[in-house]
């Protein structure tokens, strides 16, 4: 039965993220970067400066800074560690060159949505500010819109509990914790109607639910107060650790980067055949990539149009970084990794196995340790991630439902049973599903994004004739 489920959502998956999906969120990218005179490159010392800089008397919920680490806390997860691995097993190393260009271009992407997000964003009866795609879609491209809007929301909310936001999450998590406790699988427990699971996978769940319940009752401040802490600190850790393995194997990366560049126009000459069109490793590497940064998704407006600030154009800069930390630095020293080490080419490992692999046999640190670091690593971002995600299918949900907060509190209880569950799920399957409700939660956005960039090219002029010292 399963075997059958996957085929059918690899048929949708294909049909969804197929080449017109890729083109319209690259070329939505490359319009913005043309139009903006790229920003991306002139503007980014500018967007790294105002990223810890709160702006002073602004208005909104919590500050630039904590808006930045919701976001963040929601894309630094399983697709920084597992998600890059699964692409390059699928695609070849080319796949993580298509990434990188696709987070390039989506860092364009991502500044329009941010300068948008508060642009358009409005303020509810208990002093809220709520904005997000649904929003300048409805009030930017006009009240005749206002279906599409709802289709973006509704998307979100799938997202939110199928996709992104829990099963892909709670699958990595619980994945890298019977990984490091019980890789053999000695203790295990018959589970009815789905199998047996170790008990480290039961208990990792069980605790997680327990963890996302009592941060989420506390709502956005909770969450961005939980996200700018943990959020931070992890990156850190996984930066130093994964920069460390890049330098202690600096003579291969060249050759890593020859690999890399090669495979992404020729991945059957890299891979012997087994991943031969350089279509596959494009598909890979921009689904993958924006399942990491989230680039075109319209995720990360929702939580830009909390922060306290009264200029769309600094928040455009500071949500720009986030797409600069989670892709271009912390997905391509993974990817990295993985190519330097060869775990890529390891038969019989699948998703976090892979990085796991490359730490354990790139560091000059005894494996467990590495693993340990991993298995941290990736149970802290997955986690954020599952809490901001929370947040914005909620803000989607209230959207549908006219800020119905009985819907919004039945909706969040069924999401921490969904975090309960999502360790029970198939890996491929798993990925399958978030990968399309990724893609058809993207097109409304898209859409948007290509109707308004006007206004945020107009937008950003202004801004900076306004300030013409910066």
């Amino acid at each position: 039965m399963w075997e059958t489920i996957n085929q059918l959502l690899t048929t949708v998956d294909d049909l969804v993220w197929g080449v017109p999906l890729m083109v319209l969120i690259l070329s939505g990218g490359i319009l913005l970067t043309a139009r903006l005179g790229l920003l991306q490159i002139r503007r980014l010392p500018l967007a790294l400066k105002w990223m810890f800089q709160n702006e002073k008397d602004g208005s909104g919920e919590i500050t630039s800074f904590a808006a930045l680490c919701t976001a963040l806390s929601a894309t630094i997860g399983t697709g920084n560690i597992v998600g890059v691995a699964t692409a390059v097993c699928a695609g070849g190393p080319g796949a993580l060159f298509w990434m990188i260009v696709a987070a390039f271009f989506g860092m364009a992407t991502k500044y329009a949505e941010g300068l948008l997000a508060v642009k358009y964003r409005v303020i509810d009866k208990e002093n809220h500010s709520l904005g997000g795609p649904f929003y300048y879609i409805e009030m930017g491209m006009g009240k005749n819109w206002k279906w599409l809007a709802k289709l973006f929301a509704f998307f979100g909310v799938c997202v939110g509990l199928f996709g992104i936001g829990t099963f892909s999450q709670v699958n990595g998590i619980a994945s890298a914790i019977q990984n490091f406790f019980d890789p053999e699988k000695t203790n295990c427990i018959a589970i009815p109607f789905l199998g047996e699971y170790s008990w480290a996978v039961v208990i990792s769940s069980l605790l997680l639910a327990l963890c996302v319940a009592a941060v989420l009752i506390g709502g956005i401040k909770r969450i961005a107060n939980v996200s700018q802490i943990v959020v931070p600190f992890m990156a850190v850790i996984y930066f130093v650790f994964s920069i460390t393995l890049v330098l202690f194997n600096i003579t291969s990366v060249p050759s890593a980067i020859v690999t890399i560049v090669k495979g992404a126009f020729n991945p059957s000459a890299i891979t012997g055949g087994v991943v031969g069109s350089m279509i596959v490793a494009m598909q890979k590497g921009v689904a993958r990539g924006i399942f990491s940064n989230e680039a075109g998704l319209g995720s990360a407006p929702i939580a830009a149009a909390a922060a306290q600030t009264n200029e769309p154009v600094r928040q455009g800069l500071v949500s720009m970084t986030g797409t600069f930390i989670d892709t271009i630095i912390i997905c391509t020293l993974t990817g990295l990794s993985i190519v330097l080490t060869g775990a890529w080419q390891v038969e019989g490992l699948e998703g976090v196995q892979v990085t796991t692999y490359a730490f354990q046999n790139g560091l000059p640190i005894p494996p467990q340790i590495s693993s340990f670091i991993l298995m941290l690593c990736l149970v802290f971002f997955a986690f954020t991630t599952i809490l901001g995600w929370d947040y914005y299918s909620e803000r989607c949900l209230e959207y549908l439902t006219h800020g119905s907060k009985k819907s919004v509190l039945i909706y969040r209880w069924i999401y921490i049973f969904a975090v309960f569950i999502g360790p029970y799920m198939t890996v491929s399957a798993v990925w399958t599903i978030a990968d399309i409700f990724n893609g058809l939660m993207a097109l409304p956005n898209m859409i948007a994004l290509f109707a308004l960039s006007g206004v945020v090219a107009r937008e950003t002029k202004q801004f900076f004739q306004a300030k013409k010292h910066m």
